[in-house]
């Protein structure tokens, strides 16, 4: 397409966020609560004890990975993706481990939604049989 006709194709911010990071605001939704049950499991009462240290360093990880982002989308503002910038760089090879990267990426995001939504209800039904036995 022209890039003189690419105005007309645009979506708003507003509806393009929504529509084209469904990745990250999947993970949004069931990320913390899951990271959180992974390490009372791994750690302990440690993960209880320092999680705001854990969440100050996954803010950190956060920082970074906007960052780089932005460099990617100011290097390549015709699309910027991993895809394009593996291929451009390192070249075809980086850009098909990339390209399995993210399918692998796309499939587990799929299924720990699907696990995450399907322990939300049992957790609700858990609590109010609780609630009755008392």
């Amino acid at each position: 397409m022209r890039s003189d006709r690419l105005g007309e194709t645009l979506l708003p911010k507003r509806f393009a966020l929504p529509v084209f990071a469904s990745d990250a605001l999947s993970s949004v939704a069931y990320a913390p609560d899951e990271i959180f049950l992974t390490l009372a499991v791994a750690g302990g009462t440690f993960a209880t004890t320092h999680s705001w240290q854990i969440g100050l360093a996954v803010v950190f990880v956060m920082l970074v990975v906007v960052a780089s982002y932005r460099q990617s989308v100011h290097a390549y503002p015709a699309s910027g993706g991993d895809h394009e910038v593996a291929t451009v760089n390192p070249g075809p090879r980086a850009a098909l481990t990339v390209a399995s990267a993210l399918l692998v990426d796309y499939v587990m995001t799929v299924a720990v939604s699907i696990s995450s939504g399907a322990e939300e209800p049992l957790q609700g039904v858990g609590a109010g049989c609780a609630r009755r036995e008392q």
